[in-house]
C-alpha cells in the first residue's frame, strides 16, 4: 500500500478535486493560496485525542456532513498506517546505509590500531603471555618463588652449621647417624675391652698392650677425621645454599631492572592495546546492530492498527446548549471559589480572635464590633446600651482578671499602626473606670499625632510636652473633666524631639507619682511602627495592651510590634481586636453578637398591678 502525499489526501477529502485532475494548472499561484486555506480549515476541524492510560487515540472531525466526517476519519487513519509503514521502511534503509558507512570507518580504524600495536611490540620486543602479562614479569615471579625456597634452605643449612660448629663432635646428630663412625666406635670398643682384660695380666708397657693402645689411638684418629669430614660437609651445604641464594638475588635484581624498563616501554603499548580493544568493541556492537536492522527491515511489520472504524453519526455532536450552560455555570462557580480562596491566601491580616491567639500567642481581652453607617463613635459612646459601649465594659472586666494583681496601675494603650482604635480604647477604659468610682488619669502621650483631646472635649494648648520640657509643672497641665474622678493630661504642643522627652526622667517620675495618686493611669501612646516612643513608654508602665484592627492589621506588623515591645521588656497583658464584623467573619450568637443582646428594646415602665 502506497500512502498518498499529504496535500493530495487533504484535497481529495475536501472534495475539491480528484487525484487524476491534480496537474500543474491546479497548482497556479492563486489556486495554491485557496488550497492552503482549505487545508488549514480542514486541519482545524480535525483533532487527535489520546486515551488516558492506554496506547489508543481517538480521531475526531467536525463537519455538518455526517457521511463526510466518517470518510475523513477512516481515511486519515488508513493514511497514517500507510505513512507509518513507509516511514519505518525509510528509517530502516537510512539506518542501514548509515551503519554501513560507519562500519567501514570503524573497520579501517581497527585495522590501523592493530597494525600500530603489532609494529610497536615488535620494535620494543614486547611479548605478552597468555594471561596478558609479559614473559619477564612471569620469570620474575618464578624467580621470587625459587628465591624464597633457596632462602629457606640456606637458613636451615646455616642453623645446622652453627650447631655443628659449636657442639662437640660426637654430639652431632649427623655424626651419631654416620655408619662409618658407628663401625669405628664399635671396633674401638672391642679393642678397649681387650685392653682392659689384658691390663690385669700385662703392664701398659708390655708390647702387646702397646700394640692394642696404638690400634685404639688410630681408631680415635679415624673417628676425629670422620667427624671433621661430616662438619666439612655441613659447612659445604651451608656455603652452597648461600651461594645459590646470592645467585638468585643477583638474577632477580637484574630481572627487576629489565621489568621496570619493560613497564616504561609498555605504557605506550597499553595505550595502543586499549585503543584496539575499544575499536573492536565499537565495531562488534555496530555490526550486531546492523544485522538486527537488516532482519527487522525485511519483516515489514507495523505497530499501528484500526481498533474501531468510524461509523456514521446518528445525532449532532454540537452545539449542545444545555451542557454549555451547565459547564459555563460550573466554571463560573469554580473561578469564583478560586478567586475567593486566592484573596483569602493573599490577605494576611488578623481577621478573627482565634488568629490573635494562634498566630500572635496573645490572649484576646476583648472584641470591639465594627460601627456601620450611620452609627459614629461619638453616638456609640453616648449610648451606654450600644454593643460598642458594652464591648468596652467587657474589656474593663477582662482587665481585672488579666493579671494576678488585677488591673495594672499604669496601662499603656498602643497599636502596631495608626488608626486602629487605640485612642478610643484609652478614652473608653478611662471613662468606664471613672464610672466605677476609680480615680483615673488619662495621658495623651502621642506627641506626634495627638487626638485624645478631641474625644475628651478639651483644648491642647498646654500639656505633657510643656511638663517634659520643663516649661510647666504636672499639676498645672492636668485638667479635671466634667466626669467625676476623670483627670486628663493632653499632649500639648508638638515638640521637635518627642522620643528624647518621653525617654527622660520627668516621664518616669510622672508615671510613678501618678500611679501613687490615682487608682489607674491610662496612657494613650503612639503606634509602635518604626518609632522608639511606644517601647520606651511600655518599659515604664505596669502593663501594655496591644490594639489590633480586624482585617486591617497584618500579621507581620503585629508580630513585629510584639517583638519590639518584648525587646523593651514590656509586660504585654493581652490584645484587643477592634472593628470586628461578626457577620462577615461568620460569627453568630455563640460568638460575639451577644454584645447587642437587648440593645434594640425600648425602655418600659413597670407598674404594680
Amino acid at each position: 500500500m502506497t500512502a498518498p502525499a499529504p496535500w493530495k489526501l487533504l484535497l481529495g477529502l475536501a472534495g475539491e478535486t480528484d487525484d487524476e485532475e491534480l496537474d500543474a494548472a491546479h497548482l497556479a499561484a492563486t489556486e495554491s493560496v485557496r488550497q492552503t486555506l482549505r487545508i488549514n480549515s480542514f486541519l482545524a476541524s480535525l483533532s487527535i485525542e489520546p486515551v488516558r492510560n492506554s496506547r489508543l487515540v481517538r480521531v475526531h472531525f467536525d463537519s455538518p456532513d455526517a457521511a463526510f466526517s466518517q470518510r475523513v476519519v477512516n481515511a486519515v487513519a488508513e493514511a497514517y498506517i500507510a505513512s507509518n509503514l513507509e516511514r519505518r521502511f525509510d528509517a530502516s534503509s537510512y539506518a542501514k546505509t548509515f551503519l554501513e558507512e560507519r562500519l567501514e570507518q570503524l573497520r579501517i580504524q581497527l585495522e590501523d590500531s592493530e597494525s600500530r600495536l603489532v609494529e610497536f611490540a615488535q620494535r620494543e620486543r614486547i611479548v605478552d603471555a597468555i594471561d596478558g602479562s609479559s614473559l619477564s614479569t612471569q620469570s620474575l615471579s618464578e624467580l621470587n618463588s625459587t628465591l624464597a625456597a633457596a632462602q629457606d634452605q640456606r637458613i636451615r643449612a646455616e642453623a645446622r652449621w652453627k650447631h655443628a660448629e659449636s657442639a662437640s663432635g660426637m654430639g652431632l646428630s649427623a655424626v651419631l647417624g654416620s655408619e662409618i663412625v658407628q663401625a669405628l666406635q664399635e671396633r674401638r670398643a672391642d679393642l678397649q675391652a681387650q685392653y682392659q682384660d689384658k691390663l690385669s695380666i700385662f703392664k701398659p708397657a708390655f708390647p702387646e698392650m702397646q700394640q692394642l693402645q696404638a690400634q685404639i689411638d688410630e681408631l680415635d684418629r679415624q673417628i676425629q677425621t670422620e667427624v671433621g669430614n661430616i662438619k666439612a660437609a655441613i659447612r659445604g651445604e651451608y656455603e652452597s645454599a648461600l651461594a645459590q641464594e646470592q645467585m638468585l638475588r643477583a638474577q632477580i635484581d637484574a630481572l627487576k631492572d629489565e621489568v621496570l624498563d619493560l613497564r616504561n616501554r609498555s605504557i605506550e603499548y597499553n595505550i595502543l592495546r586499549r585503543e584496539v580493544d575499544t575499536n573492536r568493541q565499537q565495531y562488534d556492537a555496530l555490526l550486531q546492530r546492523y544485522k538486527e536492522i537488516g532482519v527487522a527491515g525485511g519483516v515489514g511489520t507495523n505497530n499501528i492498527s484500526i481498533v474501531d472504524p468510524a461509523e456514521l453519526p446518528i445525532s449532532k455532536y454540537k452545539p449542545r446548549l444545555s451542557m454549555n450552560l451547565a459547564i459555563g455555570l460550573l466554571l463560573g462557580l469554580v473561578v469564583g471559589l478560586l478567586l475567593a480562596l486566592l484573596f483569602e491566601v493573599i490577605d494576611d491580616s488578623v481577621k478573627h480572635p482565634e488568629d490573635v491567639e494562634r498566630l500572635l500567642g496573645q490572649a484576646v481581652l476583648g472584641v470591639i464590633p465594627l460601627l456601620k453607617s450611620p452609627m459614629t463613635p461619638a453616638r456609640a459612646i453616648a449610648d451606654p446600651r450600644s454593643a460598642f459601649a458594652e464591648a468596652y465594659r467587657s474589656l474593663r472586666t477582662a482587665l481585672q482578671f488579666a493579671t494576678e494583681s488585677g488591673v495594672p496601675r499604669s496601662l499603656l494603650i498602643t497599636s502596631a499602626s495608626p488608626s486602629e482604635g487605640k485612642s478610643t480604647t484609652a478614652f473608653m477604659l478611662a471613662q468606664n473606670f471613672a464610672q466605677l468610682g476609680k480615680r483615673v488619669l488619662i495621658i495623651d502621650a502621642d506627641l506626634r499625632n495627638p487626638s485624645l483631646h478631641r474625644a475628651v472635649g478639651s483644648d491642647n494648648s498646654a500639656g505633657l510636652s510643656n511638663y517634659l520640657s520643663g516649661a510647666a509643672k504636672a499639676m498645672d497641665v492636668i485638667k479635671q473633666t466634667e466626669l467625676s474622678n476623670f483627670s486628663f493630661l493632653s499632649s500639648g504642643p508638638l515638640p521637635p524631639n518627642p522620643a528624647e522627652l518621653l525617654a527622660g526622667p520627668k516621664m518616669i517620675a510622672l508615671v510613678k507619682v501618678a500611679s501613687d495618686k490615682y487608682d489607674h493611669v491610662i496612657i494613650d501612646g503612639p503606634p509602635v511602627m518604626g518609632l522608639a516612643d511606644a517601647p520606651t513608654l511600655a518599659n515604664m508602665t505596669s502593663g501594655t495592651l496591644l490594639v489590633i484592627e480586624a482585617g486591617g492589621t497584618r500579621v507581620a506588623h503585629a508580630k513585629n510590634a510584639l517583638k519590639r515591645l518584648q525587646a523593651a521588656r514590656a509586660r504585654v497583658i493581652g490584645a484587643l481586636l477592634t472593628k470586628f464584623d461578626a457577620k462577615v467573619s461568620g460569627y453568630h450568637y455563640g460568638g460575639y453578637n451577644y454584645y447587642s443582646y437587648g440593645a434594640g428594646e425600648s425602655t418600659k415602665k413597670l407598674t404594680a398591678s
